[in-house]
């Protein structure tokens, strides 16, 4: 497997799943201001041309959430995601797809001080019910799905995490605890060396 990001990227989060699995593979750093040359090749991989990608056996995946599932079912003796077939993967698919498709929109327009101009017809709503989504997605301990850590945490967690660095969002006390709990992950601690130099972490 080949994994393209950069360590200030959301690639962080498939980094650090990558890790979590202990998954051989390949690391290519992708750098957007020096790699000019390279970035039409990178664009035939991903016409996006974001980060991250993971290209397996030529088969290409992209989205932080997808891979994250992606590299969770290929390495089910991990246990990193519910057994397919399980009631679990109800819950499981709901917080790998509400981090990209609903959160991330929102808190991105509110960062840029702009707002939808018919919150009702958006995939997201409003802020207020963003971060009461937010609010009750958030286990009040232990991790999304109860007491097994999975790939619903790297892709939930991981963004809520991304959100608190560079303040995207003002956590309540049981966000920032669970984000905490992440933080204190060998994996995660691993792959955010960057983020947790700039939140002045140890």
């Amino acid at each position: 497997m080949k994994h393209y990001f950069n360590p200030m990227s959301r690639g962080v989060t498939t980094d650090w799943m990558l890790k979590e699995l202990d998954a051989p593979h390949e690391q290519i750093i992708v750098d957007f201001t020096s790699d000019e040359n390279n970035l039409p090749d990178f664009r035939k991989i991903n016409p996006m041309g974001k980060l991250p990608v993971l290209v397996d056996n030529g088969i290409v995946v992209t989205e932080v959430a997808a891979i994250c599932a992606y590299l969770a079912d290929k390495f089910p003796e991990k246990g990193l995601a519910p057994a397919i077939g399980s009631i679990d993967r109800a819950a499981y698919y709901r917080y790998l797809f509400i981090a990209g498709n609903t959160i991330e929109p929102a808190f991105s327009l509110a960062t840029s001080g702009l707002e939808h101009p018919d919150p009702r017809s958006a995939g997201w709503g409003d802020m207020p019910r963003v971060l009461a989504t937010v609010e009750a997605l958030t286990p009040e301990t232990g991790w999304a799905l109860g007491e097994k850590f999975t790939a619903a945490d790297v892709v939930f967690g991981g963004l809520l995490d991304f959100s608190m660095i560079f303040n995207w969002i003002d956590a309540s006390p049981k966000v920032a605890a669970y984000v905490a709990r992440i933080r204190q992950r060998p994996a995660y601690r691993e792959t955010h060396g960057a983020f947790i130099e700039m939140i002045g972490e140890k």
